[in-house]
């Protein structure tokens, strides 16, 4: 075994043992301390591969440092300070420890450099973030954990099938660069398109995030998704089915943001949107779209988080969440409606806001390959995403019609951290020249030029427009209170078709199996009724009781046997046992 650090994954993990034993101020600052730890681990860690373990002649790698993980483990480093700091109110063991031990499985994830490590840490992501959804402990999200596990299990069955096949191929755990080139590599494409809740296989996300409680809704709606993206970079960059997926992810989502009531319903199709645009940049494959995605990565993890923040803060200070019930807050919670129009500016991609300087080089990448209509269906999707994200979640929760509601803002540590969020969401924006430094390949990129910033001007005004236009005329979308159908719908008729075809098929094959025993059981019995039979297992068992055994104990449990046989009190296993015996021995001999 080699290694120079502790892994930062096992930091979390092991660090989140300590939780429940820890009390008042000594539990805050051990959480906040957990991440500057780690972040710490990460700013010294060389690059290359540290904590290689020998593991039955494999080598298992879980501390693969080169630019790509590094710049994922920090965001997600990052991510978990926010997430803790923003949750440190909180009373509940059960969220602290699910959600410490979620991001240190994440981080295994990105700094895995063998199959069966990543198989490991890809499990307990799906496990931890399962309690996260299920502390709220409702009916509703004991059903969409419920739900969510089984999914992710059947995701990871997906990939475990194909790593199998691929080691079996390869020769090795190790892995990189796949690329779609045989079963093995479609299945485990399948496993990690799952977690990056690419459609059709997204429905569990919209499902099982707005049943989270106000504060671990953030945390999920950071890592699980990243994570699988970054296994994308990792293994199928170039891939052109993910630019298809992509452009999908970034077109359907908006409808179903724009029907939604429930805001964080909304930002869930909201970040499949974005999650969309990474998928088309991984898709295209080049240098440009490569860097694109893992920059949209890093910065969507932030303003996505600032938006579940502001929705979680209202939530808790107010208990309620739809569209319909909301309204005016901006009066009694200016704090938190101004880092909401932060986090809504930065995923509208407005100038000097951080998703401005990742989602274009995406889109410029699509136009260098000259690949016009994802070019043309990605500005459709900017502009919806200022409509459902950027206007819909502020406007409805702050503004429209005054609900009356007076809460007041949230706690101190909740403000804080969406403070932060925020200051980063516009750092990054104004002076990002750090994080295109962190990106795996050289920047030759400027985001602010004329053509950049008026293009998106132009996309960002029409969007408000219409919008404004829609709400003044009354043609825009009502806000009802109502469930709108997914492609889980889809899944459930035909879960429930092929039930009902399993249950007639097998019940039709079992009452077979049942007819066919029966005779063989009538037919044995017959024969044991038989005078000759009765003699013949009289004479073998009278024969077993006479050969040498001298042992007392032995002899007097005979003698109950025999006792037994002769009236017809022989125990069924061993009367089984000896009728089975006879069989075969008549078998035998004829």
């Amino acid at each position: 075994m080699t290694t120079n650090m502790f892994p930062p994954a096992l930091v979390f993990i092991l660090g989140a043992l300590l939780i429940p034993f820890l009390r008042g101020k000594a539990k805050a600052i051990y959480m906040l301390a957990l991440p500057v730890v780690v972040f710490l681990i990460l700013l010294k860690l060389p690059v290359g591969n540290t904590w290689v373990v020998d593991f039955w002649g494999y080598e298992l790698i879980l501390g693969r440092m080169d630019k790509l993980s590094l710049i994922f483990a920090y965001i997600f480093t990052i991510m978990a300070f926010l997430g803790i700091l923003f949750a440190l109110h909180v009373k509940d063991n059960l969220q602290h420890v699910s959600a410490l031990f979620y991001v240190g499985s994440t981080l295994g994830v990105v700094m895995a450099g063998d199959f069966l490590s990543l198989y490991l840490f890809w499990e307990i992501m799906a496990v931890s973030s399962t309690f996260l959804i299920i502390a709220s402990r409702t009916k509703e999200s004991r059903e969409a954990g419920f739900r969510y596990i089984l999914v992710h299990l059947i995701g990871g069955l997906f990939l475990l099938a194909g790593i199998v096949l691929y080691v079996q191929k390869t020769g090795t755990i190790a892995f990189d660069y796949i690329g779609l080139t045989g079963i093995e590599s479609y299945l485990i494409f399948i496993g990690i398109a799952l977690n990056a809740a690419a459609i059709p296989l997204h429905a569990w996300l919209p499902d099982a995030y707005p049943n989270g409680t106000p504060t671990s809704t953030v945390f999920l709606s950071a890592f699980t998704t990243k994570s699988a993206v970054y296994l994308l970079i990792r293994t199928f960059p170039g891939a052109d089915i993910l630019i298809v997926i992509g452009a999908l992810m970034v077109s359907l989502p908006i409808f179903y943001a724009v029907l939604e009531n429930d805001i964080r319903r909304v930002l869930s199709y909201s970040l499949m949107n974005q999650v969309g645009f990474m998928m088309v940049g991984i898709g295209i494959g080049s240098e440009l779209a490569l860097n694109g995605a893992v920059a949209h990565a890093f910065c969507h993890i932030i303003y996505k988080a600032l938006l579940f923040m502001a929705a979680g803060s209202v939530l808790q200070m107010t208990g309620k969440i739809k569209c319909t019930e909301l309204g005016g807050l901006y009066k009694t919670m200016p704090l938190t409606c101004i880092f909401c129009m932060v986090g809504a500016a930065s995923i509208s991609a407005f100038p000097f806001f951080s998703g401005f300087v990742s989602k274009s080089m995406i889109i410029s990448a699509s136009a260098h390959e000259k690949i016009f209509l994802i070019w043309l269906v990605l500005q459709f999707a900017s502009t919806g995403v200022v409509d459902h994200a950027g206007i819909k979640v502020p406007f409805f929760t702050f503004f429209g019609h005054d609900s009356g509601i007076r809460a007041k803002e949230p706690p101190l540590n909740m403000l804080a951290a969406m403070g932060i969020a925020a200051f980063l969401c516009v750092g990054l924006g104004v002076y990002y020249q750090p994080l295109y430094n962190l990106l795996p390949f050289p920047v030759h990129y400027t985001p602010y030029t004329g053509a950049h910033v008026v293009g998106q001007l132009q996309l960002l005004l029409f969007g408000a427009l219409a919008f404004t236009l829609l709400i003044l005329s009354g043609y825009y979308v009502m806000e009802v209170r109502s469930k709108n159908l997914d492609a889980d719908w889809t899944y459930r008729l035909f879960g429930q078709f092929a039930y009902k075809i399993l249950d007639r098929g097998l019940n039709s094959l079992n009452r077979v199996s049942e007819s066919v025993l029966m005779k063989f059981v009538k037919s044995v019995a017959v024969f044991f009724q038989h005078t000759s039979a009765n003699f013949a297992l009289f004479v073998a068992v009278n024969f077993w009781l006479l050969i040498g055994y001298r042992d007392k104990r032995l002899e007097i449990k005979k003698r109950r046997l025999y006792n037994d046989i002769l009236q017809g009190t022989l125990p069924i296993g061993i009367g089984a046992a000896v009728a089975i015996s006879f069989i075969l021995l008549i078998f035998i001999i004829t």
